[in-house]
C-alpha cells in the first residue's frame, strides 16, 4: 500500500519502507513511529491518505 503527503506529494510506500529515515522495507503505514514526519516538507501522519 502507498501513502501521499496531502501537503507535498511525497509517497510512503509500505513495500519500500524509507530508509533514510530508518523504516524497514515492509513496515505498514499503521504501525510508523507517531512522531514520523513526511520526508520533503515534515508534516505528521495525519496529512497522508490512502493513494
Amino acid at each position: 500500500m502507498k501513502y501521499v503527503c496531502d501537503v507535498c506529494g511525497w509517497v510512503y510506500d509500505e513495500e519500500l519502507g524509507y530508509a533514510e529515515g530508518g523504516i524497514a522495507p515492509g513496515t505498514k503505514f499503521e504501525d510508523l513511529p507517531e512522531d514520523f514526519a513526511c520526508a520533503l516538507c515534515g508534516v505528521g501522519k495525519d496529512n497522508f491518505s490512502q493513494e
